[in-house]
């Protein structure tokens, strides 16, 4: 079944604002993008909108933490990087309860071209000093990790796409910071988050049909790493391999690689991209292209084994 990330997104939020009266949303003039209007028909009184500039989004909204409310801060995850000083210097320095949470990251803003297109936004929330970083694996896993962003105090980044969302859980039982094992397997370990953890499924099972047992791990908080899960499960395999709609260099396999050089050397291959620059009127196409379907990271992990 598919799903929308931005239509779940919106929809959670009107139910945690009726259960939080101190819950506000800030928005960059991307309302009806993201689906925070949801929120703006309910709940007028707590919308602000500051238009198209996303600084002084990040700057409103951490004026709001200050004062003792619960600011959301969305909009399109690269234009949202063009805050990245604000969120530094005030948000994540200061430990501000601010929740970032921008919709069309990775390749899902496919038709706007690269400029569009969000594929180091993990790496650069992860190196800041009191960040955690979520990224959910599909529509039903917002609305469960969207109460636990909100729950926790402190900043968060948590990642979202646009419209494409395989459903992977049907009740998912998430917590923040806690990693989800899908499938156990002891010849190779993949650990994926986002969209990429359909896929990795997907892959898993055709595995299976070559005797190659795949575990599979949803690793949706980056940041801090669940390495208790991650350890156990490697020490089975000697080889992890990491999927995920971001660069290679300081996301999520960046992060596991970290852990297992570390505390538990074994061979990682990540899975990601790596320099890009296309648009397409078929996201499948950028997929396909940057290696990032069932049938390049099968043809992949083959070769790995």
């Amino acid at each position: 079944m598919i799903e929308s990330f931005r239509e779940a997104f919106g929809r959670a939020l009107v139910e945690l604002g009726r259960e939080h009266e101190n819950l506000v949303v800030v928005d960059a003039d991307v309302k009806n993008s993201t689906k925070t209007v949801y929120f703006e028909r309910a709940f007028p009184e707590r919308f602000i909108q500051v238009g198209i500039s996303e600084q002084d989004m990040v700057s409103t909204a951490a004026g709001l933490a200050i004062a003792g409310k619960v600011p959301v801060v969305s909009a399109f995850a690269v234009f949202l990087m063009r805050a990245w000083e604000q969120i530094r210097n005030t948000v994540a320095r200061d430990n501000l309860n601010v929740k970032l949470i921008p919709t069309h990251s990775g390749f899902s803003d496919h038709m706007d071209g690269s400029s569009h297109q969000c594929l180091e936004d993990v790496a650069l929330m992860r190196t800041l000093p009191n960040m955690t970083v979520v990224v959910p694996a599909d529509a039903p896993s917002v609305p469960v990790l969207l109460r636990e962003v909100i729950a926790h105090e402190g900043p968060v980044y948590m990642r979202l796409g646009r419209d494409h969302a395989p459903r992977v859980y049907e009740n998912p039982g998430l917590k923040l910071g806690e990693a989800s094992v899908l499938r156990r397997g002891s010849d190779v370990l993949i650990v994926a988050n986002g969209v990429m953890v359909s896929v990795a499924l997907e892959v898993a099972e055709r595995l299976e049909k070559r005797s190659v047992e795949a575990g599979v791990v949803d690793m949706h908080t980056v940041k801090p790493l669940d390495e208790g899960t991650l350890l156990r499960l490697a020490k089975k395999v000697n080889t992890v391999i990491t999927m995920e709609e971001h660069s290679i260099y300081g996301g999520l396999g960046g992060a596991v690689a970290e852990a297992l050089s570390e505390k538990l050397p074994r061979r990682v291959v990540r899975i990601g991209t790596v320099d890009f620059g296309r648009s397409s009127r078929d996201y499948f196409s950028l997929l396909r292209r940057y290696g990032l379907t069932a049938d390049s990271v099968l043809e992949r992990i083959v070769e790995v084994v």
